[in-house]
């Protein structure tokens, strides 16, 4: 299933909606290794009640049993996580478990996930600054001028470090992918995200929110149909806002894992011939040295063999004379 989607163009908004189980399901090739530096899970926080590869602040409220809460369920909030150290993994996949529910009817205004140079910054785009540089993902729980859009709307963008987020629009002039997904706030079931990348090849979205362990793809992009070139120095966050209207925004838990090729094309590049190669031309080379040490010592053995006997005969020869 990874070679169909490395070739797939974008996803359009809304369309991708079959079932999928991941961006590299099927490929056996492809192992993964856990990133604790970039995993969050219950308690959250160690014994001295800091997290160790996390900084947090703005409203954020951490309750170690069950989540972190990036807004609460009041006006004028605004919450942040960040990444103490980078990811530099080439290629990744990050899950996140999170939960958008409160009291009111109306509810807004949402949450991100980041992957930028910048980090640990408030500000006016969910929470977090604004002219970033690298990747945004939206979770935009409330519509302000969108026509046609259903909301809640989840859309990527990646920022240059100078241009805005087109707050007015929800993104409209920024989007680089993205998908409706009603049903995403106050779900029965554990709501989730999952971002897969292969540098230079493809960036996937996937969600969970209608049926659990049933993920509906919102967007695949590929190189180098569509820019996905995501900072080499880049640090995973998460923030959110309210603004009039409110929300409790909570990080249930983070999953992140580094992702590798072990198949034959990833041996292929070390030169696995050119290794047997060796190993023959070494047996050969062993061969060819023992057999000429068998051959001197047989030559050795006849010419010695050969002075003896013509010794012995001249002896036979001389002592026949008398």
């Amino acid at each position: 299933m990874l070679l169909p989607r490395l070739s797939s163009l974008l996803c359009l908004a809304g369309l991708a909606t079959m079932p999928v189980a991941n961006a590299y399901d099927g490929d056996e090739n492809i192992k993964s290794i856990p990133l604790r530096t970039h995993s969050l899970a219950p308690p959250y926080l160690d014994s001295d009640f800091q997290s160790r590869w996390f900084d947090f602040g703005g409203d954020t409220i951490i309750r170690a049993d069950k989540y972190i809460r990036l807004t609460a369920d009041r006006p004028s909030q605004q919450g942040w996580i960040f990444s103490r150290v980078p990811l530099t993994a080439t290629n990744w996949e990050i899950e996140l478990e999170f939960k958008l529910h409160g009291n009111g009817n109306l509810h807004g205004d949402g949450f991100a996930m980041w992957l930028t140079k910048q980090r640990a910054t408030q500000g006016p785009v969910f929470g977090s600054t604004d002219n970033f540089e690298g990747l945004g993902i939206f979770f935009d729980t409330y519509k302000n001028n969108r026509p046609g859009t259903s909301f809640p709307y989840v859309m990527a963008m990646m920022g240059d470090g100078q241009t805005s987020y087109d707050q007015a629009h929800d993104g409209k002039a920024n989007e680089l992918a993205g998908c409706s997904a009603r049903g995403l706030r106050g779900a029965s079931i554990p709501t989730k995200a999952r971002l897969t990348y292969f540098q230079d090849k493809s960036l996937t979205l996937d969600l969970q929110y209608k049926s659990e362990d049933s993920w509906t793809n919102c967007f695949t992009l590929t190189a180098p149909e569509t820019n996905i070139a995501i900072p080499s120095v880049a640090y995973l966050g998460f923030s959110g806002e309210t603004g009039e209207l409110s929300d409790n925004q909570d990080i249930v838990s983070v999953k992140s894992q580094n992702l590798y090729s072990v198949g034959p094309s990833s041996r292929s590049s070390r030169g696995p011939s050119t290794d047997s190669g060796r190993v023959k031309k070494t047996k050969k080379s062993k061969g060819s040295w023992s057999g000429f040490l068998f051959k001197a010592v047989l030559f050795l053995a006849v010419a010695a063999g050969c002075y003896i006997g013509f010794t012995v005969y001249r002896n036979k020869q001389r002592y026949s004379r008398f």
